[in-house]
């Protein structure tokens, strides 16, 4: 955690990270879930950032890194509001207006928008067929798990906005994702983690105070198990897991980063019958299986470069061209 230039990441630590946002952040759906169930989503999404942010600000400074200039103060305020306000803010709103299930079946078109957008950019190459083939494995997996026309068959009315709202965060978080993995002199990766949460965190308390909720939320309403529920979404969500995520956004592609969003869902099922006691079906299971299968296929190019004999740093820098 210094300014030291970075070096290329070794197959463990990117394990280890991958692992982190697999877990970590399928955990941050029932802990968003109970959070915002006596905190107004974009206030609590605010103080989670911002707090996160402004720890980990002072603890990398602490440690001797040199103040941001004004461009990567700039460049991570964009970046952050997109992720932070754009992203996560529209999902904690949606949450709000729609069953978990649905939700996770329209963030999971998101690896969708990473691959597109990282291609429109430019220099941006073309993914392989095999890369769009576990695109829609991952996602039919996904939507088979959600399965919304059983909400459907309820006769269960979706919120509009809530849905487009989903539709536009799926878009924004890869965007921004994208726009902070090709700034130039980017601070360095911990520093631009809390610029990020910092300023994303700013942007979610202004639309908090334009919605009305500030006014209209009193502190003595949160409930022991939102309070704890937040406290975990700051430590764990955001200090470990944002920043997890933006570091990953360095040391490997947009499009196996991406496949948190098909995993995610899965770890929030079984987290749910394993803390909530609630049912796992097989459908479940075998939703899961799919899931797993469409990402071993999107990291299945490494694997086979890795076994033609490529050098690491051939692999690598194969790996920086595809999406």
């Amino acid at each position: 955690m210094s300014d030291a230039p970075e070096t290329p990441a070794s197959r463990g630590a990117l394990v280890t990270a991958f692992a982190i946002i697999y877990l970590v952040w399928g955990s941050t759906y029932l802990a968003m879930h109970v959070a915002v169930k006596s905190m107004p989503p974009f206030t609590m999404a605010a103080g989670r950032f911002l707090l996160a942010g402004l720890l980990l600000y002072a603890f990398m400074r602490l440690r001797g890194a040199t103040a941001p200039t004004s461009r990567q103060w700039r460049d991570n305020a964009v970046s952050g509001t997109l992720l932070l306000l754009g992203g996560n803010g529209l999902v904690a709103w949606a949450l709000h207006y729609l069953p978990s299930g649905v939700t996770a079946l329209i963030i999971g078109i998101s690896p969708v928008f990473f691959v597109l957008i990282e291609w429109a950019w430019p220099g941006g190459k073309r993914p392989t067929l095999l890369t769009f083939f576990g695109l829609v494995l991952g996602f039919g997996g996904a939507a088979w798990l959600a399965a919304p026309w059983e909400h459907a068959k309820a006769g269960e009315s979706l919120h509009p906005g809530a849905l487009a709202a989903l539709v536009l965060a799926s878009f924004l978080w890869p965007l921004g994702s994208i726009i902070a993995r090709h700034a130039k002199n980017p601070a360095p990766l911990f520093v631009a983690s809390a610029l990020q949460m910092i300023c994303g965190g700013v942007a979610l308390a202004v639309a908090a105070a334009m919605s009305g909720e500030l006014a209209e939320w009193k502190l003595a309403a949160i409930s022991a198990r939102s309070g704890w529920a937040f406290v975990y979404l700051v430590i764990v969500g955001s200090l470990v897991g944002f920043s997890t995520f933006v570091w990953l956004m360095k040391h490997s592609t947009p499009t196996r980063v991406s496949t948190y969003a098909y995993v995610n869902p899965v770890v929030a099922v079984f987290l749910g019958w394993l803390l909530l006691d609630e049912e796992v079906k097989r459908r479940t299971i075998l939703s899961a299986a799919v899931i797993v299968g469409g990402v071993i296929l999107i990291t299945w190019q490494k694997g086979r470069a890795a076994a033609a004999g490529l050098a690491p740093e051939v692999v690598r820098g194969k790996e920086q061209r595809d999406a």
